[in-house]
């Protein structure tokens, strides 16, 4: 199956992704209703989440160039020093930012 992208094919693939992103987060929200929250669910929950952080920075780490591995460890640093998230992801956003315009006129 294929939809053009142009026009109303766009509209459609985005209305489609959203309706799939709703279902998933209610139809989580509605299934735990069901499961008793004990601390063996907590612990999994917070395990979980920072499983998913992991999954999504490892192959950035791996594959990523110097500016997006620059923003992984400033930000890995200022959150380690501050303890408080804002901050260290705008220090993150910055440094990769900072690198990548002085690769360019450098290069």
């Amino acid at each position: 199956m294929n939809i053009a992208t142009t026009d109303l094919g766009t509209l459609l693939i985005i209305l489609v992704m959203a309706v799939v992103t709703l279902a998933t987060r209610w139809g989580g929200v509605f299934i735990m209703a069901f499961v008793p929250i004990s601390r063996r669910v907590q612990q999994f929950i917070r395990a979980m989440s920072g499983s998913v952080l992991i999954a999504l920075l490892a192959p950035l780490a791996a594959q990523g160039d110097h500016g997006a591995r620059l923003a992984l460890l400033v930000t890995a640093c200022t959150m380690l020093l501050l303890k408080k998230p804002l901050p260290a992801i705008t220090a993150g956003i910055l440094a990769a930012a900072l690198f990548r315009h002085w690769a360019a006129l450098a290069g």
